[in-house]
């Protein structure tokens, strides 16, 4: 078998390009689909090949293994000279100063910076409130995606066109110098560049505020995936899409990517944690990382880029990283209360993960050890997927304004535009094999819904995993809070009477949690949900809008839970 021929498409989903070969099948498969038919009985001993050989980045003879910054760490033994290693024992950044110049981090810091969004600067945000002004006001969708037999193209046009009109008139009102030259020709058309860089810092916006415009972001991807129909654009005089501004394109356009290398970058875009620290010890962590950033931009400062520019990309990097903290790391928080709380091998008397479809809503027979294994790696496929999700975004964008066709079908859930997603179902095919590389034997579907009833397009699939950190986090402030309740003697009391004190109670939240969240229950029929990959969300969110109904619910308002979507219970 000569591994320099060009690889076909894998021989079991036809859909991926093979990158293994197995000499006992003599087949070519993808990453994903040899790791899953080659992971029990004999096919285990087959041995494979990689038809794709990647080329050393960094020059030696060992290839570099793509990853988080904390396997790239992990595997360097040396960082740089005159630099120490910055990870703790949980795998965190301690502070100290990276050497980037060793080519792994600067590499994985140039590879983030390229999905990572630019901040807002002033004159951006005050196109920002023009914007969700205007969507305040329109009922695109409304007028867009509802059965009619008037032509389509002209609505949409019609609609386009009003959006900017109000977008027009309040930036004459709000300023009557800049909006009269600009529209002193009442022409839309004339500029186009105004338009495109208002609707790319919505678009920019949203991706580092995923909490924000939770309906004005729906109405604004629409209108622009109506916008690059070929029909549209010609009948609307001009493009409304451009690509969205990155920290990547914005160093490399003034000729500073270097900064991205340089030895401080760690230090000057690392996420500070309070816990377990006191006030001097966060406010010394402050005062680093604000010289390093001060001191990065006075290296780099130029007449093409400013030391508030720098300083601007720095902080967009460090928005990435809280990110991660605020959305990843729960994740990894609840598979420490599983293995702590539950044992795989072992089973406690009342407190069996096990389950059996048919019984108390459950859709999944599952025994004890399977049933951890599932939520072990459900929180673990979590985990992977928060942790690309600008990466997931920016192909998910790029999907959606590709001028792919989508049919408007009534998936149960009222008429929803569906898309196929090419981009976003090739990254999730790879974060999916790299997850049941980690989790070892795979429990349950391996499907992923994209471009479907269950999940019709890619905008649909981001909002669907923006919910992961709403379901968990509140679950853990609770656990987190419940020791809070020994403070007052009559709350102590009712938990000891109730659940046999804090830790039973603990116990006893998640027990529930892993039985009812992970049992592919929540569709809206009994074919529905599942153990797929879409399906293990969903009814995790089923058991969130039961959370009322559990014994436990008044030990969640009494640690101030507010609700799973930030706002207050009712």
């Amino acid at each position: 078998m000569s591994l320099n021929k060009t690889p076909a498409f894998c021989v079991e989903c036809k859909d991926q390009e093979a990158s293994v070969f197995c000499e006992q099948c003599d087949e070519d498969f993808c990453e994903v689909c040899h790791a899953m038919l080659h992971r029990t009985g004999n096919r285990r001993k087959h041995t494979m090949k990689n038809l794709i050989v990647k080329p050393p980045a960094n020059g030696s003879d060992e290839p570099v293994v793509n990853g988080d910054v904390t396997e790239i760490l992990l595997s360097n033994n040396e960082v740089g000279k005159g630099s120490s290693s910055t990870l703790t024992s949980s795998g965190e950044l301690d502070g100290t100063v990276i050497s980037g110049g060793g080519a792994t981090l600067g590499e994985w810091m140039t590879a983030r910076a390229k999905t990572v969004p630019l901040r807002l600067d002033e004159k951006e945000r005050n196109m920002l409130r023009l914007l969700e002004a205007a969507l305040n006001v329109s009922e695109y969708t409304d007028k867009i995606d509802i059965i009619s037999y008037s032509n389509k193209a002209r609505r949409i046009v019609l609609q386009i066109k009003d959006i900017c009109a109000v977008i027009s008139g309040l930036l004459v009102s709000g300023d009557y110098k800049l909006g009269s030259r600009l529209f002193a020709k009442r022409n839309i058309r004339e500029n186009e560049a105004f338009f495109q860089r208002v609707f790319e810092v919505g678009r920019r916006f949203k991706i580092m505020n995923p909490e924000k415009m939770r309906s004005n972001y729906g109405k604004l991807m629409h209108m622009l995936m109506d916008s690059v129909v070929p029909e549209v654009e010609e009948l609307l005089g001009f493009s409304c899409v451009i690509p969205i501004k990155t920290v990547y394109e914005f160093l490399k356009k003034r000729n500073r990517v270097d900064v991205l290398h340089d030895d401080l970058i760690a230090l000057a875009t690392r996420e500070i944690a309070p816990e377990l620290k006191t006030r001097e010890q966060i406010d010394a962590e402050v005062q680093r990382k604000r010289r390093a950033v001060e001191q990065l931009g006075k290296k780099y400062a130029n007449s093409d880029i400013s030391a508030e520019d720098i300083e601007r990309c720095l902080s967009s990097l460090s928005d990435n990283h809280a990110y991660l903290k605020a959305n990843r790391d729960p994740c990894e928080r609840m598979s420490k209360y599983l293995a702590k709380y539950f044992n795989p091998a072992k089973t406690e008397s009342n407190y069996s993960l096990a389950i059996m479809a048919g019984r108390q809503g459950h859709r999944l027979t599952h025994s004890h050890s399977n049933q951890y294994a599932y939520v072990h790696q459900s929180l673990g496929l979590w985990r992977e997927i928060v942790h690309e999700m600008f990466m997931l975004w920016s192909l998910a964008d790029s999907d959606l304004l590709s001028s792919s066709p989508y049919r408007l079908t009534n998936t149960g859930q009222g008429l929803q535009r569906i898309q196929t997603c090419p981009g976003v179902g090739r990254a999730m095919q790879k974060i999916l094999g790299r997850a049941q590389k980690r989790g070892g034997s795979w429990v349950g579907s391996s499907a992923v819904h994209l471009g479907d009833k269950n999940v019709p397009n890619s905008f649909m699939f981001i909002d669907k995993y923006n919910q992961v950190s709403r379901i968990l986090t509140p679950i853990i402030r609770t656990l987190d809070r419940l020791d809070c309740l020994d403070q007052d003697k009559e709350l102590e009391a009712y938990v000891k009477d109730t659940f046999g004190g804090v830790e039973q109670c603990r116990k006893d939240i998640l027990y529930d949690f892993f039985r009812f969240g992970f049992d592919g229950s929540g569709g809206d029929n009994y074919f529905d949900a599942g153990s797929c990959i879409d399906g293990r969300l969903t009814s995790a969110w089923n058991w969130c809008s039961l959370i009322e109904k559990k014994k436990y619910f008044p030990i969640f308002l009494l640690t101030g839970f507010i609700g799973f979507d930030g706002e207050d219970w009712n």
